[in-house]
């Protein structure tokens, strides 16, 4: 793989830009690897791409059914922060946004990590009470956040209107070390260090079946042949229940859509990001200009990448009340994620009751900031058979009544 750099940007200038290699191979399956892991989205190549360079597992395929980072990788608002209030939650997302802070350079490709700061609007007495909680929960756990007043809030975000008739700031939760990154080429710079690694990246090529003998899984089918393997990983989100009902075992999760849409490119105006929990809307603006706007799940369980109006008309509307400029901008696409929702509104990192076959879904509304971290201690779960930042997400859980409840203690899992 050659390395990217200032230089090689200019060598290629040069020569009409010709000396360009793919980012990633065209694979075809083999018959056997070590490891398949099933979907190519954030979560999936960054646990490929841990377990070879923590572990020395490098036969390994990643089988996508549609294309690489084409799920909810490349469906999502791209927040990236860790100041949740549950110590394993903290724990994953916190070393999540660490790793973020050095991927470019670990990758040697430009995810566009941007620390402009998470802001999460306290607009009731009882979000006042749970963020100065989360404040101090944060301090013991060595997550740098802060509980900041109405007068800091204004002075990071002039946009906002603190006198709302309704909802009015009464402070915020502020992370200034959390931010945003580039979805696609977070997806991206994994798949191309995973391909320069010797893994196979195979798209187009849908799992069907899992192959087991007893207890044990074997391989998989796809729409490309069978293919065995001595370990499996399943990190498909949304589709999770489906390919554990191949496996022959259930998972406690729903499947919903979660709806975003964006504006028209504008002027720079905020360089934050600013989450409103009581009306449930969250903002932030791209590089290009435009306001990244994403509101509330769906209400019944769907497999749709479409919004829905009403989603969109309650989101826009509750955050005008906080931002009244955003009634004057016009609409410029509108999308939907497949998110898979677990009772506690936590995930699932575990083993599962197919031997040699494990599980990473669940993470619902909050996958993308945990891509790095998910990746990390998925790969050492695979490879070791526990890992400590899993340890406490396991299936187990929900039999014993060990929640991790982060919808109750944070009022929104984002």
């Amino acid at each position: 793989m050659k390395r990217y750099s200032a230089f090689a940007v200019a060598r290629e200038a040069l020569t009409g830009h010709r000396g360009w290699e793919r980012a990633w191979r065209r694979a075809q399956p083999k018959a056997r690897y070590d490891v398949i892991i099933v979907g190519a989205g954030g979560h999936g190549l960054a646990t490929a791409y841990y377990l070879g360079k923590r572990f020395g597992i490098t036969n390994v395929a990643v089988l996508e059914k549609g294309w690489l980072g084409g799920g909810n990788t490349g469906r999502n608002t791209t927040i990236i922060r860790s100041n949740y209030l549950q110590d394993p939650s903290a724990a994953i997302y916190e070393k999540s946004r660490a790793l973020y802070e050095t991927l470019s350079q670990d990758l040697n490709y430009n995810v566009m990590f941007s620390p402009r700061g998470v802001m999460m609007l306290a607009q009731t007495e009882h979000e006042v009470r749970g963020y100065r909680r989360t404040a101090h929960a944060n301090a013991l756990q060595g997550v740098e956040t802060r509980f900041i007043t109405p007068a800091e809030v204004k002075k990071i975000v002039p946009i906002i209107r603190l006198e709302g008739p309704r909802y009015p700031v009464l402070g915020a939760l502020w992370q200034a070390r959390g931010g945003t990154a580039r979805h696609d080429a977070v997806a991206w710079g994994y798949a191309r260090a995973c391909s320069a690694m010797g893994m196979d990246i195979i798209q187009q090529c849908e799992v069907t079946g899992i192959r087991r003998d007893g207890d044990r899984v074997t391989g998989v089918d796809t729409t490309k042949g069978a293919i065995a393997c001595d370990k499996l990983g399943l990190v498909v989100a949304g589709h999770s229940g489906v390919l554990a009902q191949m496996a022959g075992f259930r998972l406690p999760i729903e499947s919903v859509a979660l709806q975003a849409l964006v504006s028209e490119p504008i002027k720079p105006i905020m360089d934050c990001v600013v989450m409103a929990n009581t009306v449930h809307g969250y903002m932030s603006q791209s590089d290009k200009g435009e306001m990244v706007i994403g509101g509330g799940a769906d209400g019944y369980n769907n497999y749709t990448q479409r919004g829905s109006f009403h989603h969109v008309e309650e989101t826009v509307r509750a955050l005008i009340e906080t931002f009244p400029m955003l009634s004057r901008l016009k609409m410029l696409r509108w999308w939907g994620g497949i998110v898979d929702m677990t009772g506690d509104r936590s995930p699932i990192l575990s083993k599962t009751p197919l031997q040699n076959c494990f599980v990473n879904c669940g993470w619902g509304t909050g996958g993308f900031k945990a891509i790095p971290g998910s990746g990390w201690g998925f790969a050492e779960l695979m490879a070791k058979g526990h890992a400590p930042l899993t340890d406490s997400f396991s299936l187990d859980r929900f039999r014993e009544g060990r929640f991790i409840d982060e919808s109750v203690a944070a009022g929104v899992a984002h």
